[in-house]
Parts: C-alpha cells; structure tokens; sequence
C-alpha cells in the first residue's frame, strides 16, 4: 500500500499532518482511521497492510497534537480527538468510517466513538487503557511494570512531575513480556519507523497523552453504541488485561477478545483477525 502524507490548516491555525492509503469515494464500511500508540506518529500499521489490501481496507490517520508534524495542545484531553477527526474525515471528504487504535489510541478511538456517533461506524480498541479513577478498574495501576507504575503516577501528579520524570526516564525492557520482545524482533519492528520520530524533538507529545489518560476523558465509554471489539493480551505489562476487561463491560455492544499469553505489541499478531471482524460489523 502507499501512503500519502499531507498536512491540514485547522480553522484554530493548527497544522496536522495526515496519512492516507486510499482515495476519495473508498467504501465507507473499509475506512479505517488509525490511532497511533504513545509515543509514536500516525503512520498506519505496516504489517497490516497486506490484509487490508486483501479486505480493501483505506487507512487514514494522522500525528496527534505535539506529535511529528502535528503543532501541539499542551492541556488536551482525550476527547479532543474527535474535533479533530472529524475535521480530518470534512476535509478528505469522509462521511462515516471505522476507528481502529492500538495502546494510547485506544481511548482516543473510543472518543470518537462516543463523540462522533453520527459518523463511527465501528470501533476497535487493541492494548487500551481504562479511564482512570473513579468508574474505572479498582486498582488502576496493579499489573503494570514499575517503570509504568512511576511514569504514570508522576502523570498523576501533574505536569512538572511528569516533566521531571520523563527527563531522567530510560528505557526499560521489563515493560514488554517475552512474547512482546518477540515480535519487536519479527514483524513488529515497524515500531521502529513510529517511536524514533515521534520522540526526536523531545518527549512533550508522550507527556500530553499520558496527562490526558489520568484527567477525566471528555467522554464516557457507556456513550460507544457503535460495534465495538475490545483486543486485548492477558500478559500485558503496559495496560493490563484489567483495563480490557472493563472496557468491554462499559462499552454496551462490545466484544472482548482476551489472548492469554499476549502481550502489549504481539497481541497485534490477531490484528488481521480484528480488521476482518471490522469488514464484517462496519
């Protein structure tokens, strides 16, 4: 598949830089917009790409605020997502598509959900964080690996500490479980292509997501009436099976697919499977 890049001058005069594998009059039913990770760009998923040209799958995304080419929203709340998409969708003239994000795209595909209802057709949540505090899973945190643990608590804390975190933080392999590792070495070493872009000015884009995931969210995700799968590893150190699992209880039409011995980025091994559950439910 080919990707073209472009960017868009919102009516604010912010620039937000866009992905797109299709082209306008694409079946609505396979328009996918893809919710990039944190921290990663908006590229789609490279490995995806053959089974979405076998389903005829158009994959559109974009950089969120503070990301790649996208100009920043220091304060943005997950729910923002969906003025945006929506703004992406008007200009690409895109009446109703699917919604698809994997790890902290998760809750942003969720938001359109619930705030583009007249538009989302579906909506697949991968590796998602719940909304944390009250509502969400009784201990938000247990699961996580401690380097997870520190860098979200300091979210928590606020803007500084989360500043002060990130700019002593390393990386820490604990955080992925041996089937992650796994895949980071086959296929999914396209993270490569996202991660390294999305950090190279610095960490401001990553520390707006994770503020974000610990505010209230904007949006309630009783409020996604559209089809909505729920995939999730049981071995996930980075927002575990926990998470999943609530998501898929508050959404009123979820599915939950729970695969035990998956973890953060190998559960993306059953993304083939979850494009052809959208096909089938968009």
């Amino acid at each position: 598949m080919y990707v073209t890049e472009t960017d868009l001058r919102l009516d604010d005069g912010r620039q937000v830089h866009l992905y797109d594998t299709g082209a306008a009059g694409a079946d609505p039913r396979r328009t996918v917009i893809w919710h990039h990770g944190t921290p990663n760009i908006g590229l789609p998923p490279g490995p995806l790409f053959p089974a979405a040209s076998r389903l005829g799958v158009r994959w559109v995304s974009y950089d969120r605020p503070g990301y790649g080419g996208s100009s920043p929203v220091p304060g943005r709340d997950v729910a923002s997502a969906a003025a945006d998409v929506r703004a992406v969708a008007d200009a690409l003239g895109i009446d109703s598509f699917a919604v698809m994000g994997h790890s902290g795209g998760g809750p942003h595909a969720l938001a359109c959900g619930a705030l583009l209802a007249d538009r989302v057709r579906c909506v697949v949540g991968v590796a998602g964080l719940a909304p944390y505090g009250a509502g969400g899973p009784a201990d938000w945190f247990a699961g996580m690996s401690d380097s997870g643990v520190a860098s979200l608590r300091a979210a928590v804390a606020g803007r500084a500490a989360k500043e002060a975190h990130e700019a002593a933080a390393e990386y820490d392999p604990e955080m992925f479980a041996p089937a992650d590792h796994a895949a980071l070495a086959a296929e999914w070493s396209w993270f490569e292509k996202v991660v390294g872009p999305a950090v190279a000015s610095g960490p401001a884009g990553l520390i707006d997501d994770d503020l974000a995931y610990v505010v209230p969210w904007g949006f309630d995700p009783l409020h996604v009436t559209a089809p909505v799968l729920i995939l999730h590893g049981g071995a996930d150190r980075v927002a575990p099976s926990a998470h999943g699992q609530w998501l898929a209880h508050r959404c009123p039409a979820a599915e939950l697919w729970l695969k035990p011995a998956d973890g953060h980025i190998s559960v993306l091994n059953s993304g083939t499977a979850a494009l052809e559950w959208l096909v089938e439910h968009c």
